[in-house]
């Protein structure tokens, strides 16, 4: 089953339990299922951790632990998900998102400057942030619902894989 993949790469559920940066959760840690690796709870944790990468917040991952908390959701993937969109990335994925929110409204993108200034982002600013969040907010929501479907495909196909080995090696096995 795919859950000694995931189980592979978990940290453990009482360090995090006790990590000074999730303490504002407190007794709500103690849901199961932020913990148990199973079709649903993973499959929850693709969609908000996805959809919570897209959205340009500073913390990220708080919205991605708030998200999962509230929707019982595998709490460690979930907040991991969120490093899709790391310093590195950042910058590339978000010109995306932008493009994409610019293309929805039907508005002309605005282009870069070769310096990229802090004047210039404040005076930009009030043209840049509606296709920038509408693009952000699309993005997550597509990401999310891909990461949830494309995930609960594979956890049912490697179940069935598995069921299929084990009833193949059965048959052998009979004399």
């Amino acid at each position: 089953m795919p859950r000694r993949l995931f189980k592979r790469y978990m940290p453990d559920p009482e360090y995090l339990k006790e990590h000074r940066s999730l303490r504002f959760l407190g007794k709500l840690l103690h849901e199961p299922n932020l913990w148990h690796l199973n079709r649903h709870s993973v499959a929850r944790a693709m969609a908000l951790g996805l959809f919570a990468a897209f959205i340009p917040l500073p913390m990220q991952m708080l919205l991605a632990a708030s998200l999962a908390v509230a929707c019982r959701a595998n709490l460690p993937i979930a907040v991991g998900l969120v490093w899709l969109t790391n310093p590195i990335t950042m910058p590339p994925v978000f010109y995306c998102t932008y493009q994409l929110g610019s293309w929805l409204l039907q508005t002309p993108a605005i282009t870069l400057p070769d310096s990229l200034t802090w004047n210039w982002i404040s005076a930009e600013l009030n043209a840049l942030w509606q296709p920038f969040l509408l693009g952000s907010v699309v993005t997550g929501v597509l990401a999310g619902a891909l990461g949830y479907g494309l995930t609960m495909l594979f956890w049912r196909w490697k179940v069935r894989h598995s069921w299929h080995k084990r009833q193949q090696a059965r048959r052998q096995s009979k004399p």
